[in-house]
């Protein structure tokens, strides 16, 4: 293969697990890079006699793509996209995520129409696996009615396309002994043979994913390339698809009605449908309740009235706004004449239905995030569909169900199409729980079998679900769908399991095969002796880490760059569950394998912000790193970086000559060989005048104080390299009536933490802590112009010293950034802004420090940019900046370190006219604008003081 293969222990753990609830360890993975490589990887394993199994890698919550094979993950390098307009279809390959299609479509008016909630990282090749689809399934269907065209690989590695097929081709494609042959010549005998059978026993309902669909072959003839849509890679494997695109709604209209039940909003649904409603969404109470209390969306629920029990969320196209409104109005007319709902949110803008999508899109993450302990939402009972006409009625026995097992769960979905999300809450290491999950799936698997329903009607068997397809279907549509598989995989090689002749569900559970992690000494405060595995362990694999750079968001940086499963969030929790989990934990968190998988984290803390289980990797590779450094030593460069408070007041002190190895190159290649400091990256330049020394001589306010005392936290970039900033904090401060106290003999321990050095961190925060207790503990502001230094007060020193700590508490309350102050000082009239200004009337592109964006948010510091006059303030929609302290100064993270700037930051401010100002919190997103673009990035607050009026 011209992939990558990888076989070690460690790539095997991570692609043991995918977003179900089960385990199974495969035998290896493989990369591949084109076609050739997945029939070369199918030919090597049928010679070796082990099975393969195709995997787009995003997520799969039934048990999919787990097995003991040979794991083929589409995802790192088979993602090309191609649109043809004229023909309104597109070509992909498997790896292709959903959004991207959709981007790389909407120039032309077009969009792949079946939408999953998980299309920022969903790939086509998993939707065509699973048959998806999405809230608008009731108007555009399921992903087969979008499928024209599959490439693929068969069973015995020989390459077909498949698609619809005239009777005389049949018959052409039917000669010879190729199985692709045997494929044509003997299905239609076996549809025949049978055809009693399936129109009969298959379920009636349209929406399935459930089986093979042997129902396609009766009424649409024989359309290979439909037929194989939901098979879950146990038929074929495939490699490219065509597919169709549909316009994009010229006009679109959203009604949220608001409902004091779930049964009422369900009431109302047919009213919707009768309506004609493009999508109908529920959104129940529960799901409502964790979103506010979410710090990543709570902010959803702030457009809705009062207190809902539930919500409907419904879509109407048009041609027009007008004929879009209209349909709307006359859904309202009916709500209200039939006493439904007592309040109708209409959302006519792009921005308020996008917020109203993001509400119901964040139903999976919210519900895996409320677990307690090792309690878990469960996807087991969660995709079963019913006629829309008996929604209310089987909502109402499911409901019952669970209560009498004593089960709790959200309810969502998609009302329009009949399909109920529901993942009740179980710990099955608990006893007797695993009896009771199996007995919840049958009888819900029963329950919607009474309604001619269907069992899985998006999201396939898997594991889950295949156990019960045989009573659901009947003997003889079973056996037929047992044929099928043998047909095309004579030796039972490709994803065995799924489907037909599956294990029992309870087989290969995850959490019940987890050894008990053996207590561990750590650093940081995770709760418990296991609470460094207890918090890893909190992934739930849902993916929400792999998204691509243009998908949005800033979770997670270095997989964006990689695309590869270990640098992601995902895989480096999976990993470290690994280490814990072993007989030696201690050992294994300093091993040189899991520091691979660790090493590309930049620390940026967005997963901690942005994963719904708040997988906080920055905190765990700290202690990781720590417990590295005990057994292997510190290496030198990591004591320099974690020393840069003394470097830099030591650099100030003797400069201008401690600016000399930065502009010649013999020391800089020097520092290269000795340190790893890569030559390429400039390196910052040490003020003599240093921000203590100018605060210590500088003159004082004329007029005393009248806002009360402010403790300015001088961090050890604002006070020796870039001391303007600081000096600009003081002086409007100052200037809006508080009194200055510059807090510039202790370091917060920012960079010791990053770099593993927790003892010596903890030592810092002890020191720095003595000095600004009693400020804190007399309600004195503590104010930070360095985003990573300032929330190192909220969030690691509680951590490293002890939550219980009330002065610790006290400090971490107190700690805000100078922009919450400024702002605060400017609407009341303490400072006043020149609209004559240089600075006034300009454009101003910001980027906000990662570390910002995931502890505080960024909204102060573009309030405080707005107030300039006249500003016209755009924020960068971007992450991480790529440079994250030191590790874009590190020779072998140098060339990763700027492919993510070129993602999506420097790309921005290029595009920016010349007398576009740009802002960044961060001194690490200054560094890395000025070298990767050019561009001069400004503090805010320098922006602010050039901006103050002149007494």
């Amino acid at each position: 293969m011209d992939g990558e293969v990888r076989f070690d222990a460690y790539t095997r753990h991570l692609y043991a697990t995918d977003a179900s609830m089960y385990a199974i360890e495969p035998l290896g993975v493989a990369y591949p890079r084109h076609a050739d490589d997945v029939a070369a990887a199918v030919s090597i394993a049928a010679t070796h006699g082990v099975p393969v199994l195709p995997r787009g890698a995003g997520t799969s919550h039934c048990g999919q793509t787990v097995g003991a094979a040979v794991v083929l993950d589409f995802s790192r390098h088979l993602h090309a996209i191609e649109v043809d307009p004229a023909s309104a279809t597109a070509h992909v390959q498997p790896g292709a995520i959903q959004d991207e299609l959709n981007r790389a479509a909407a120039p032309y008016g077009l969009w792949f129409a079946p939408d999953t909630s998980t299309s920022n990282r969903a790939t086509l090749g998993g939707m065509i696996g699973n048959n998806s689809c999405g809230s608008r399934s009731a108007r555009y269907g399921m992903t087969i009615d979008h499928v024209r065209e599959l490439e693929v690989v068969l069973a015995d590695a020989s390459r077909a396309v498949l698609g619809p097929a005239s009777p005389q081709q049949v018959a052409a494609r039917g000669r010879g002994q190729s199985l692709e042959a045997r494929l044509y010549r003997e299905l239609p005998e076996l549809v025949e043979r049978h055809r009693r059978a399936i129109t009969d026993h298959m379920p009636s309902f349209w929406r399935r994913a459930g089986g093979y669909r042997l129902d396609r072959l009766v009424d649409d003839g024989l359309d290979l390339a439909k037929f194989v849509v939901g098979s879950e890679g146990t038929l074929v494997t495939v490699t490219g698809a065509t597919v169709d695109l549909v316009p994009i709604p010229k006009a679109v209209v959203q009604l949220v009605g608001h409902f004091t039940s779930t049964q009422r909003a369900i009431d109302a649904t047919m009213d919707a449908m009768d309506a004609g409603a493009a999508g109908i969404e529920l959104v129940d109470r529960f799901i409502l309740d964790l979103a506010r209390s979410s710090p990543e969306h709570g902010h959803l629920v702030t457009l809705l009235e009062g207190d809902p029990d539930a919500l409907l969320v419904v879509e109407f196209y048009g041609d027009t706004a007008a004929q879009a409104a209209a349909a709307a109005d006359a859904l309202e007319r009916a709500w209200r004449a039939k006493g439904h709902g007592y309040a109708v949110l209409r959302a006519d803008t792009a921005r308020q239905q996008q917020q109203v999508r993001a509400l119901r899109k964040a139903g999976l993450g919210l519900l895996m995030a409320a677990g307690q302990g090792r309690e878990r939402s469960l996807a087991f009972v969660e995709d079963t569909a019913v006629d829309p006409r008996h929604l209310a009625e089987y909502t109402e026995r499911f409901a019952a169900i669970l209560q009498a097992h004593g089960l709790r769960a959200g309810f969502y979905g998609h009302a329009s199409a009949g399909c109920l999300h529901v993942r009740p809450f179980m710990d099955l290491t608990r006893p007797g729980e695993v009896d009771k999950l199996r007995t919840v799936a049958r009888e819900v698997a029963e329950l919607v079998s009474s309604y001619g329903g269907v069992n899985s009607s998006e999201h396939g068997d898997g594991l889950v679900r295949s156990e019960f397809n045989r009573e659901l279907f009947g003997d003889e549509l079973y056996e037929a769908m047992r044929q099928v598989k043998g047909l095309f995989d004579p030796d039972n090689r490709m994803n065995p399991g799924k489907k037909v002749d599956a294990p029992p569900m309870t087989d290969s559970l995850r959490e019940p095969a987890l050894p008990v992690p053996r207590p561990l000494p750590t650093a940081f405060d995770f709760g418990g002796d296991t609470g460094l595995f207890e918090s890893a362990n909190r992934c739930m694999r849902i993916g929400a880490c792999r998204k691509s750079a243009s998908s949005g968001g800033v979770m997670c940086p270095s997989y964006m760059a990689t695309r590869d499963e270990e640098h992601s969030t995902r895989g480096r929790a999976n990993a470290l569950v690994k280490a814990l989990a072993s007989p030696d934990p201690a050992a294994e968190l300093a091993g040189d394998r899991l520091h691979e998988v660790l090493d590309l984290c930049l620390e940026c803390k967005a997963c901690k912000a942005e994963c719904p289980m708040s997988v906080d990797m920055a905190t765990y590779k700290s202690e990781a790193l720590h417990a590295r450094h005990q057994r292997h030593g510190i290496p030198l460069r990591s004591r320099l970086f974690a020393g840069i408070r003394r470097l830099n007041r030591l650099g100030a002190a003797t400069a201008p000559v401690s600016n000399l190895p930065g502009r010649l190159a013999p020391l800089r290649r020097g520092m290269e060989r000795a340190l790893g400091i890569d030559a390429r990256r400039p390196l910052p330049r040490f003020e003599r005048r240093s921000l203590p020394r100018w605060f210590a001589g500088r003159p004082r306010p004329a007029t005393p104080p009248t806002r009360g005392r402010v403790v300015l936290l001088a961090d050890s970039f604002t006070s020796y390299t870039e001391p303007e900033v600081g000096r600009a904090a003081v002086e409007l401060l100052e200037a809006a009536g508080h009194q200055v106290r510059l807090e510039s003999r202790g370091c917060c321990g920012r960079a010791a933490i990053s770099k593993g050095l927790l003892d010596r961190a903890r030592a810092d925060a002890r020191h720095l802590q003595a000095r600004l207790v009693d400020d804190a503990r007399a309600g004195v502001p503590i104010a930070g112009c360095e985003p990573s230094c300032l929330l190192t007060l909220r969030e690691e020193h509680p951590q490293l010293l002890g939550t219980d700590d009330a002065g610790v508490r006290a400090v971490a309350e107190q700690a805000c950034l100078v922009e919450d102050l400024l702002v605060a000082a400017i609407d009341d009239g303490a400072l006043v802004l020149d609209p004559d200004a240089e600075v006034a009337g300009r454009r101003i592109l910001f980027h906000g420090h990662c570390h910002q964006k995931a502890g505080a948010g960024t909204a102060s510091t573009v309030a405080l940019l707005s107030r300039i006059p006249g500003a016209r303030v755009q924020e960068v929609d971007a992450g991480c900046c790529g440079m994250a302290g030191s590790f874009g100064f590190e020779t072998e993270h140098y060339d990763l370190s700027m492919r993510i700037g070129a993602m999506r930051l420097f790309p921005a401010v290029e595009a920016e006219p010349a007398d576009t100002l740009i802002a960044a919190t961060g001194v690490s997103c200054r560094q890395q604008i000025g070298h990767g673009t050019g561009r001069r990035g400004q503090h805010p607050i320098t922006l602010v003081r050039a901006a103050l009026r002149r007494p």
